[in-house]
């Protein structure tokens, strides 16, 4: 029986919904990282019981590090992003969490490093704080192992194909390192929204949005950039595609990021029927309904999309782009997008 309920939100549901097409499906994916990091940092004497955790959130980790302070007798202070909402702002009110918001701007580089900043200033004046650096500490990885060991129970590794958005790197990462103890054939296909850094599409915008919590217009650490083999990148049309025909097909409920990353399984599932394609969905559709779900008659056919191959970054199109990537690291600071695929790597768009 779970002590608390961030417990049993850390452990996602398996869904068959189809041979061979698996969902890994979160109520929220950030709360089994923010348990196991907040766990580990207390086993190991990083901090203590009723220590203050700081972070910088765009929204999901904000509600996961708030949940797993709760449970562990912490103190949680978020410096978070404008687009932190209403019915989350009162839940990290009543959780007991301190939450400073950042004002609207329409540039997220200049809101995340802004968000940064105020976390540095806040260090200078309280050292005693623990900064939890979600996209830079591998203590987030470690949730996921339990994670990757139900997907190995439940689906064996044999010929397993794993998708899911990037973000912060620690979820998708995190999974593919420990399925990969066993099963060094697993694929990795990663999925990127336009202009982000992280993978080198910072250079194409979409007009929309970029897609919340699978990029990044700065540089993160945790992202390994060795282990994918395939990416895909999704502009908002797209996802919103995938996120309503999700539901309109497999009442799965889900986010837009998870909208992009089963339009990215369709394709790999489609590409490689022998396969076990399973996809992450990170979150709940619940904050997407207006801005996703109730413009469902604008979604076009998930049939009539297919994305564009691409040799390298340079080559990005919208509303779809996808790269095999063949596990190629990444310079520090995201150096080395040069538009082409690693030495003596195929190219992209051959057979996988």
């Amino acid at each position: 029986m779970d002590r608390h309920p961030a417990e049993a939100m850390a452990r996602p549901d398996l869904i068959r919904l189809d041979d061979g097409f698996v969902c890994l499906r979160f109520e929220s994916m950030k709360v089994v990282s923010a348990l196991a990091a907040v766990r580990h940092l207390l086993d190991t004497g990083v901090v203590r019981p009723g220590d203050t955790l700081l972070d910088s959130s765009s929204g999901i980790y904000a509600h996961a590090l708030a949940l797993a302070c709760h449970r562990y007798g912490m103190r949680c202070h978020i410096i978070g992003s404008s687009t932190v909402d209403h019915a989350l702002r009162t839940q990290l009110a009543v959780l007991g969490a301190h939450l400073e918001q950042m004002e609207p701007s329409d540039d997220l580089k200049l809101d995340q490093n802004r968000r940064v900043a105020r976390v540095r200033a806040l260090l200078a004046e309280h050292p005693e704080y623990h900064w939890m650096r979600q996209y830079h500490d591998e203590v987030h990885y470690l949730g996921y192992r339990t994670v990757a060991d139900r997907i190995r129970r439940e689906l064996g590794t044999e010929r397993l194909t794993l998708v899911g958005g990037i973000g912060s790197g620690a979820s998708t990462g995190g999974l593919a390192r420990a399925l990969r103890e066993r099963a060094p054939d697993l694929r990795l296909v990663g999925v990127q929204p336009f202009g982000s850094v992280t993978f080198g599409s910072a250079h194409v915008r979409d007009p929309e949005i970029i897609i919340a919590g699978i990029g990044s217009s700065i540089p993160f650490a945790n992202v390994d950039h060795g282990l994918y083999d395939t990416i895909h990148w999704l502009a908002f049309e797209a996802a919103l595609a995938g996120s309503v025909d999700l539901l309109r097909s497999r009442a799965v409920f889900a986010g837009l990021s998870t909208g992009a990353a089963y339009l990215a399984a369709r394709w790999e599932r489609d590409r490689a029927p022998d396969r076990t394609v399973v996809f992450v969905a990170a979150d709940t559709g619940h904050r997407y309904v207006d801005s996703v779900f109730a413009r469902h008659e604008e979604a076009v056919p998930v049939a009539d999309l297919a994305p564009r191959e691409v040799a390298g970054p340079r080559e990005l199109v919208l509303p779809w782009s996808r790269m095999r990537w063949n596990r190629r690291p990444v310079g520090p600071g995201g150096s080395g997008f040069d538009g082409r695929v690693g030495e003596g790597a195929s190219r992209a768009g051959a057979a996988p």
